[in-house]
Formats: C-alpha cells, sequence, structure tokens
C-alpha cells in the first residue's frame, strides 16, 4: 500500500492528486468506554472521578496525505486563503505549497501546523468532531495490556523519556509506526502533540485557590504542580501546553485526530 501510494504520488507530482482512496484507510475508529475515570484534571477538588460515555476515536492521527485532500475539496482552508482569524503564519509551511506537499515521504506522516479551527473543519466533513480532553487522556492513559497504566513506574518513565527529547522539525515516521494501545489505537505518545475539542477550559493556577479565579494571566504550565496524580508529569504536561494556546496558533509538533460521539443507532 505504501509503495502504491507513492508511486500514486511521484507520477502525479502531488498536484492535483486525489487521495480519497489511500485516506479511507486511515479513517478507522474504535469505541472505548464508557468509563469512570481519575482525571489529573478534575472537575472539582470534591469530584476527582469523570464518567466518560462511550465514543469513537481514530486509530491513528490525520495525515498530510488526508489533510492535503481536505483542502483540495474545501479551498477556503488552503494556506493563503484561511482567515488570519483562524490560522496563523505558520499553517502548513511545511508543504511545498498551498496544494503540494515538499516530499513524498510526508504523505503518511502526521499533519501539524495545524490550527484548531483547521483541525475541527476536517473532522467536521466527517461527521465527527475533536476528541474532549478526558476521552483524549482515558484513551492516552493504556499501554498494551492495560486500560490504565498510570501507576506502572515503567510507563511513567517511557513518557517521560519520549517528552524530555528535543522536536525536530517535522522529522515524523509515519503513522501507525507504534503498537496499539490496550483500544486499539495508535501514535498517542512518541510522535506529535494533538488538539482536543476543549483544549481551553484546562486553565491551570499555580495556587489551587485561584483555580477559579478570572485573572488568566495567572495562569501558567507551573501550575501543572497544584494538581492531581503529579507524578504523572508527561501528561501534566499536555495540559499546561493545550492551555497556552489559542485556536489560531500552529506548532511544527501539533496534530490531531477525530472523535465521534456514539449513539444507539451506532452501537
Amino acid at each position: 500500500m505504501r509503495l502504491w501510494i507513492a508511486s500514486a504520488i511521484c507520477a502525479a507530482g502531488l498536484s492535483g492528486f486525489s487521495p480519497t482512496t489511500a485516506a479511507a484507510n486511515h479513517t478507522a475508529m474504535v469505541t472505548i468506554g464508557p468509563a469512570d475515570f481519575a482525571s489529573v484534571v478534575p472537575p472539582s477538588p470534591a469530584d476527582k472521578v469523570v464518567h466518560i460515555p462511550q465514543f469513537k476515536l481514530d486509530v491513528l492521527p490525520v495525515t498530510n496525505l488526508q489533510f492535503l485532500q481536505f483542502v483540495q475539496q474545501h479551498p477556503e482552508w488552503k494556506r493563503g486563503s484561511v482567515s488570519k482569524l483562524f490560522a496563523d503564519p505558520g499553517y502548513l509551511s511545511h508543504w511545498a505549497t498551498a496544494d503540494n506537499l515538499a516530499d513524498p515521504k510526508q504523505a503518511q506522516q502526521p499533519v501539524v501546523r495545524i490550527s484548531w479551527f483547521a483541525a475541527d473543519a476536517y473532522c467536521e466533513t466527517r461527521n465527527a468532531r475533536l476528541p474532549k480532553w478526558y476521552e483524549w487522556e482515558l484513551a492516552a492513559a493504556a499501554d498494551s495490556n492495560t486500560a490504565d497504566a498510570r501507576k506502572d513506574p515503567a510507563w511513567r518513565q517511557q513518557m517521560l523519556s519520549w517528552y524530555s527529547r528535543p522536536s525536530s522539525a517535522e522529522a515524523f515516521a509515519n503513522v501507525g509506526s507504534s503498537p496499539a494501545n490496550y483500544y486499539g489505537v495508535k501514535d498517542l505518545h512518541g510522535m506529535i502533540w494533538e488538539w482536543v475539542e476543549d483544549y481551553n477550559s484546562m486553565l491551570i493556577g499555580a495556587d489551587n485557590r485561584e483555580q477559579g479565579g478570572a485573572d488568566k494571566l495567572q495562569f501558567c504550565g507551573a501550575g501543572a504542580l497544584s494538581m492531581e496524580q503529579k507524578e504523572n508529569y508527561a501528561v501534566l504536561m499536555r495540559v499546561a501546553l493545550l492551555s497556552s494556546l489559542e485556536a489560531r496558533y500552529t506548532t511544527r509538533n501539533l496534530g490531531f485526530r477525530c472523535a465521534k460521539d456514539v449513539t444507539e443507532n451506532m452501537k
């Protein structure tokens, strides 16, 4: 499959290429939950366990190839066409042009330099949405054998080892390179950071007494020290990053995947 994709892209010069068939193979979802979950960002000190209804989550992050198809079909989201209100100047700057990848090798790598608005719009075209933080956190707490590995020192060390490595610009493996976790999801750790639907609702104060305060200037990454399960520092780093962003921001290692609610008709 990867050889076919590379050949098709090279033959088309990555211009006007319609990756419908290739992209469809990367939209598989798994069903997770329902679950009662002890989040690192509990709703309140008195309510530390969150009930998470059943939902569906992409097995893989969205790729450059999938997002290329999206902007070809929705040119208002092309680089240079998208409103400055919805994306900063770094949006898709790793692509050669507005609708042409810089290198065929990028095709199956996770798309990055994506704003929250663009990620949200992409998921909407799939009748989906971005995952909520609690959904992402629940899925990301699993290792390959257990639903919640957060108390495992070896798992925590593995997380810290990745978060301590410097990011190199767009030097990513293909999506699906990591083993599936307990739920069948891949690449939640070790590849990129990911947008969540409610990224801006996780403001963390450096003092627990300030958690309900209105002065957002008092909120910062150091506030992670006030949170539950401080030993899971790697996960707290994600909270600190996400809570520092604005929806139009893009970074060289921030991508996304999609989620869906599970209704009775979907079960």
